[in-house]
């Protein structure tokens, strides 16, 4: 019984010994000034003082930001205290009913919002130290365009933004964003960077290339579509980044005192579809992924724009576009943001073994040579 309370006195004194404030834990808002005081100890309910708006916090890179910024960071630094409040605007209620266990109580703030309603996205981030829009739109629909959410949509955000004088604004674009590209997305991407920086002149670009996890369109897609056809005869040449190390780089930019104005964060190498495709057949143990059959860009056009009309949009002409275009070669700035990006290589089995069949769930991974391309010469099969 004494041994018990002892150890519970212990914990006690441990525990505030870690919730002392020193002066280290008080800092200010670079433009309001704001004191911004953290405290508790590190993990869950570690509480940093800071306030952020995720825009776009129910896609595939968004949840994983709430993650880092609501909860304790695995990564740089292992001692910091993360504990962000992070507000999260939605538009569906399910959509982000799971983004309330990424933070402990009163840490996640539900807000409905509308891309086209400067009320709302004001109610969002008025209290916020840096705001993030990871807001985009991969494929049009009859109520948003490329224009509407790509362009338009970051150019109000950052309006909005700057008329409550946030302090820090990180808007979240594309590595191929370019006026002259043949893609609506790629322009439309590099017109909404024109706007934001229009609005908000000291505004963080921060541009990935194509990222690859769990829900991912990368994977996922060769998996089961490239059973059925390819594109390109699959010499495009990509480079994948994980998207947990772009959700740790951004996440990272809340603690930094001054942020860059622009990001680069392609993955660390360059691979074409055709090694993407052996890759994802070596771990699936599937001989048939990347034996379809080779369609013409004109025809995959064709076929993409009339299921665009007739089914959910699976893959756009837009989208067929992009399959033909090489990632930008530009170096990458992870070492601004104290991030190593990892290969696609390290993640392919976590992320792939659902594809196995129940005889091939168990059996070790032989990953593919890097040197050849030919489908055909899988090392398992």
């Amino acid at each position: 019984m004494l041994s018990s309370r002892s150890h519970t006195l212990r914990v006690q004194r441990l525990l505030t010994q870690c919730q002392r404030r020193g002066l280290n834990d008080l800092v200010s808002s670079p433009s309001s000034h704001r004191p911004i005081a953290s405290y508790g100890p590190p993990g869950r309910s570690a509480v940093s003082g800071h306030i952020a708006t995720v825009f776009g916090c129910t896609g595939f890179l968004g949840r994983y930001l709430v993650a880092k910024l609501g909860c304790y960071g695995y990564s740089r630094p292992r001692i910091a205290k993360n504990g962000t409040q992070v507000v999260v605007p939605y538009r569906d209620q399910d959509e982000a009913r799971h983004l309330k266990l990424m933070g402990d109580l009163g840490q996640v703030v539900h807000m409905e919002w509308d891309i086209r309603n400067d009320d709302q996205i004001a109610e969002c981030l008025r209290h916020s130290d840096i705001v993030y829009n990871l807001v985009g739109r991969d494929y049009e629909t009859k109520n948003f365009t490329y224009n509407d959410v790509n362009a338009a949509g970051a150019g109000r955000i950052a309006k909005v933004a700057a008329e409550w004088k946030v302090p820090r604004f990180v808007h979240v674009s594309h590595l191929n964003a370019s006026h002259i590209s043949d893609s609506k997305f790629y322009r439309t991407k590099m017109e909404g960077e024109d706007l934001v920086k229009e609005a908000f002149p000291h505004a963080t670009i921060v541009r990935p290339s194509t990222m690859f996890g769990y829900e991912d369109k990368l994977l996922n897609n060769i998996a089961i579509w490239s059973i059925w056809w390819k594109l390109n005869h699959g010499e495009t040449k990509i480079r994948p980044v994980h998207v947990m190390d772009v959700a740790q780089a951004l996440a990272n930019l809340e603690g930094m005192p001054a942020l860059p104005k622009a990001l680069n964060l392609p993955g660390p190498s360059t691979l074409s579809f055709n090694y993407l495709i052996n890759l994802v057949a070596s771990v699936t143990y599937n001989v048939e992924v990347g034996k379809g059959p080779v369609i013409p860009k004109r025809i995959a056009m064709v076929l993409a724009a009339a299921a665009q009309r007739v089914y959910w949009p699976t893959l756009t002409p837009d989208e067929v576009l992009r399959r033909f275009m090489d990632d930008s070669d530009v170096p990458g700035d992870w070492e601004k943001v104290g991030v190593v990006p990892e290969e696609i290589e390290a993640h392919a089995l976590t992320y792939l073994r659902r594809y196995r069949s129940s005889d091939n769930f168990v059996r070790p991974l032989v990953l593919p040579n890097r040197d050849s391309s030919d489908v055909s010469l899988l090392p398992l099969l």
